[in-house]
């Protein structure tokens, strides 16, 4: 079975990049990031989520990135946006995804795993600079120069597979595939139990109505599977 390392947020887009990398006959192990983010839900949720859709492993590495600031989600004085913004949203996290995938990149090479999953979205964040596809090329690049697997020849391969879709789509895909979004936190400012604040960004794009009128809810048929943000909105 092929080893892959899957950075999982505890997240909806995580959960269905860890689900397509299982269907896809993977030994998952699995990568959350205590970075210093506004709450732990989504940590907790990511231990859930693991467990449930059969990772090999799962690890959490705290990284303080509050000790910079300079985001929404790891500074309190600067409150997360409640309404639609133009340009970089300032809940873009400086240098984040790069620090991510770099960590997942050093765990792959101790692992000798060959692969690393991200649930980047291009689609429903396009302002972020480390979501856009020619970023991920260029990590991909990076990472076939920077490490010794790849210099003997062991090349790594940043495997994306949300990153066109749009979220009815992401959320049909992992249904197909049986997740349960009620694991799952994406709230930007959700209480410590999970709750959502129904009101950011990533609350806003998991609403209903932010939805195509053909986009199944599958609450009852689907273990919850829109997830608990929905039942707050």
């Amino acid at each position: 079975m092929t080893k892959a390392v899957v950075l999982l947020s505890g997240g909806l887009d995580s959960a269905t990049t860890l689900a397509v990398a299982r269907a896809g006959g993977r030994e998952c192990h699995c990568l959350s990031v205590d970075y210093g983010q506004r709450h732990r839900a989504e940590l907790t949720a990511a231990a859930r989520v693991a467990q449930a859709l059969g990772a090999a492993g799962h690890r959490v590495i705290a990284l303080d990135l509050a000790a910079f600031g300079g985001s929404a989600l790891t500074d309190r004085s600067i409150a997360v946006p409640e309404s639609p913004t133009q340009g970089i949203p300032v809940t873009y996290v400086p240098a984040r995804n790069t620090i991510l995938l770099s960590l997942a990149l050093a765990w792959a090479e101790v692992l000798g795993a060959r692969e690393i999953w991200f649930g980047a979205n291009a689609v429903d964040y396009p302002g972020y600079p480390d979501c856009r596809p020619e970023y991920l090329r260029a990590f991909e690049a990076l990472a076939s120069l920077a490490t010794k697997a790849a210099v003997e020849g062991k090349k790594l391969t940043l495997h994306t597979p949300i990153l066109h879709l749009t979220k009815a789509e992401i959320i049909r895909k992992g249904v197909a595939l049986g997740v349960d979004y009620a694991l799952t936190v994406s709230c930007y400012q959700a209480t410590g139990g999970g709750s959502a604040c129904g009101r950011c960004d990533a609350c806003r794009l998991r609403a209903p109505g932010s939805r195509p009128p053909a986009f199944p809810t599958q609450r009852a048929t689907a273990s919850k599977a829109i997830d608990r943000q929905d039942s707050q909105d």
